[in-house]
């Protein structure tokens, strides 16, 4: 642990909380300062906090300081006589039974459900889509409270093997395990310290190939910089111990490797990323030829090439190569230089394709609203999906000897619907469709645009109650992320219609950073234009109140990891705009996030403050480093759990610690929730996520003075 002052952490202020808890004074822990400062290419940084940053599991320091946070959180929240209203209402709407899209394997379909409040979901295999289903893996009995979850599944293609990997406490270190599905048993050995890394079976069923990261020093396991990644082959029944080491780079670190195999078996196709934009270079490896080494296909760091698939020697990839809406090219191994396109770059933006009988399935954002076209190998347009109406559709996996292949689809007001898709007929035929205890016909979705400050026309959904008059004063909750080319479609969520159904109105912003326009979209707010970014948000904010429906006292913005960051920096910049706010696991800290686990993969977005001049644009608005005394910041309530390792919870730590010092003596709460084994949120038990939904909207109804 770092030296700290010689003085215990903090004092507990005051142990009990008034009855009123809308207008009060706060008494927060006095968190203690101590007195680092940071020398940044000639700029004195203080970071008064820093200690932490430390691990609450090794630090006792840190636990104190957690415990005493919670307990004041806790005391606050405890008092709001809807809580518990609103947790019975959450608890009704989330029992519903949700299932995957199937996947077709050997004959046999697999897929997960989980019945209603299930903490994870229970994967499942039938023979025909009407059979009785046959539990293959429950989650559920890894752990008595619902902590360990499936991270990752691949079988093998004689369908005798599933490697599946767990992962505990939201962590995103995984373990991978190979059960045999004739026995129903386990094999022996487990595959330790993988990270961002799937298994990919070789064609004859024997073992498969994964990316691992050397084993942490004892204790750093949450914390240490994941580098030196590793493609190894592991065959079923053997120790880990003997896998084999395919690839490495020693002499670049930062390289991490997806390893796969090709449908036809031949090829192992090696896609190297170092950090989180979609530039990678591609080698290939001929598996018919043991001694052989990868070859080299793709060697600049200059455009995405997402593999697809082959006919042979011809390689199919997804790319945004003089195209940043994104276009499908082949290449051929024995001509790389050559480029053939197949399917052209279009008007809408291509997030995603997949190859499943032998057609192209083309997924597509147009104003961030899905549409789906299908194309033959040759590139000619076949037809396109037609789908239910203004949402989101996900799936459309298959092989491409399948002639059929399963989707989803859903929106704010209309619960998930799975469907089968006939590649043959193009006929679309629902095979489960959720039933949630509430009238869609109630709740209207509308998509609205608004200019930021540069004139940027930029979209936003808005959903709510039918018949809602706009009367300015409607409780409103905007949410947003913009960042890491990451598009926000419209999907169903219970949370949201548990907001709706409680008289507010849900708005997200699709920001720049995201990708629903493209690269040239999510270039316009990166790194120095990351500013960009923040200055949508605050135009979405003041469009809703121009527009009559809210004002600032009742409207909440809401956002979740680099969305944290978006609401941490909004309400540092313009904290007089917001009646509360929610950032959730949020990276606070630009000056040293990419000194913890994956934060390095960040920069590609961010930007690092080892650079001169990008330090200066995420000093300017990193909100840790912007939260000022005097101001009068909104009704916050932070929410982030001590087992994060994706965004180490010392982000939201000092961002409250400095919240608190700054809005000390103030009458609005400014609290911080630490949960405790739930990680970044994947894998979350349903029971965990129902508690925290029920504190944020609690948290809401008191602060934004909503009567439900």
């Amino acid at each position: 642990m770092r030296a700290l002052p010689a003085m215990i952490p903090f004092v507990i202020a005051a142990a009990l909380l008034p009855a009123d808890t809308r207008a009060e004074k706060m008494n927060y822990p006095n968190t203690t300062k101590g007195n680092v400062v940071d020398d940044l290419h000639g700029t004195k940084v203080a970071d008064p906090y820093r200690w932490l940053e430390d691990d609450a599991r090794t630090s006792k320091e840190v636990a104190a300081w957690v415990e005493a946070q919670n307990k004041i959180t806790f005391a606050y929240l405890d008092k709001i006589p809807e809580r518990g209203k609103i947790r019975t209402r959450l608890t009704e709407l989330w029992n519903y039974e949700r299932f995957s899209s199937p996947s077709k394997v050997a004959g046999k379909y697999y897929f997960s459900k989980n019945d209603g409040l299930q903490n994870q979901a229970v994967l499942y295999e039938v023979d025909r889509l009407d059979a009785a289903p046959k539990m293959i893996l429950d989650p559920n009995a890894w752990s008595a409270d619902g902590t360990v979850a499936l991270a990752g599944l691949s079988f093998s293609e004689d369908g005798r093997y599933l490697a599946y990997a767990q992962a505990a406490a939201g962590s995103d270190w995984s373990e991978w395990l190979i059960r045999d599905l004739s026995t129903g048993k386990d094999l022996p050995e487990r595959i330790k310290w993988t990270k961002f890394s799937g298994a990919s079976w070789t064609k004859d069923g024997k073992g498969f190939f994964y990316s691992r990261f050397d084993a942490p020093a004892e204790g750093q396991q949450f914390q240490a910089l994941n580098k030196n990644q590793k493609v190894y082959y592991h065959r079923a029944g053997s120790a880990q111990a003997d896998d084999v080491l395919v690839y490495e780079r020693p002499d670049q670190p930062e390289y991490g490797f997806n390893a796969g195999v090709t449908e036809d078996g031949r090829y192992l196709i090696l896609t190297v990323w170092k950090g989180t934009d979609n530039r990678y270079l591609v080698y290939y490896k001929d598996l018919t030829e043991p001694y052989g080494v990868p070859v080299e296909l793709i060697g600049t760091w200059e455009n995405e090439y997402s593999f697809l698939g082959n006919d042979g020697t011809l390689f199919y990839f997804q790319t945004d190569l003089a195209a940043p809406r994104r276009r499908i090219i082949g290449i051929d191994i024995r001509e790389p230089a050559k480029r053939r396109e197949i399917v052209p770059q279009a008007a809408w933006t291509l997030e995603s394709t997949g190859i499943v009988g032998n057609t192209f399935i083309a997924s597509y954002l147009k104003d961030a609203v899905t549409y789906v076209r299908i194309f033959r190998m040759d590139g000619t347009h076949l037809r396109d999906v037609t789908l239910p109406g203004i949402g989101s559709a996900d799936g459309f996996g298959g092989l491409r000897e399948d002639t059929e292949t399963f989707y989803s689809f859903s929106s704010y007001n209309l619960p998930p619907a799975l469907y089968r898709y006939d590649l043959l007929t193009g006929q679309s035929e629902i095979w489960k469709q959720a039933k949630v205890a509430f009238n869609p016909a109630d709740y209207e979705v509308k998509q609205v645009f608004f200019e930021s400050k540069d004139n940027t026309r930029v979209p936003m959904f808005i959903a709510h109650r039918k018949g809602m008059k706009l009367d300015g004063a409607r409780p409103t909750l905007l949410y947003g992320y913009g960042g890491f080319n990451i598009s926000l479609t419209p999907s169903f969520s219970v949370s949201r219609l548990a907001w709706m159904e409680m008289g507010g109105v849900m708005a997200v912003a699709n920001l720049r950073g995201g990708g629903e326009y493209g690269e040239e979209w999510h270039q316009g707010g990166v790194k120095a234009h990351k500013q960009n970014v923040f200055d949508d948000f605050i135009a979405a904010a003041e469009w809703l109140i121009a527009n009559k429906y809210t004002k600032s006292e009742k409207l909440a913005i809401q956002g979740g990891s680099n969305g944290g960051l978006l609401v941490g920096a909004v309400m540092a910049q313009r904290p007089e705009l917001f009646g509360a706010t929610l950032p959730a696991v949020g990276v606070m800290d630009m000056l040293r996030f990419h000194k913890f686990t994956a934060g390095r993969y960040w920069v590609d977005d961010y930007g690092s403050a080892d650079d001169a001049e990008e330090f200066k644009a995420l000093y300017a608005y990193s909100p840790y480093h912007n939260l000022r005394k005097g101001k009068n910041y909104p009704a916050t309530l932070i929410t982030t759990a001590d087992t994060d390792d994706r965004v180490v919870p010392g982000h939201s730590f000092k961002f409250a610690a400095a919240l608190q010092e700054a809005g000390a003596g103030g009458e609005k709460p400014l609290l911080i929730r630490i949960e405790t084994k739930a990680g970044h949120g994947g894998g979350k038990p349903t029971a965990k996520q129902i508690e925290e939904l029920s504190d944020e909207y609690a948290f809401l109804v008191r602060t934004l003075e909503m009567k439900l």
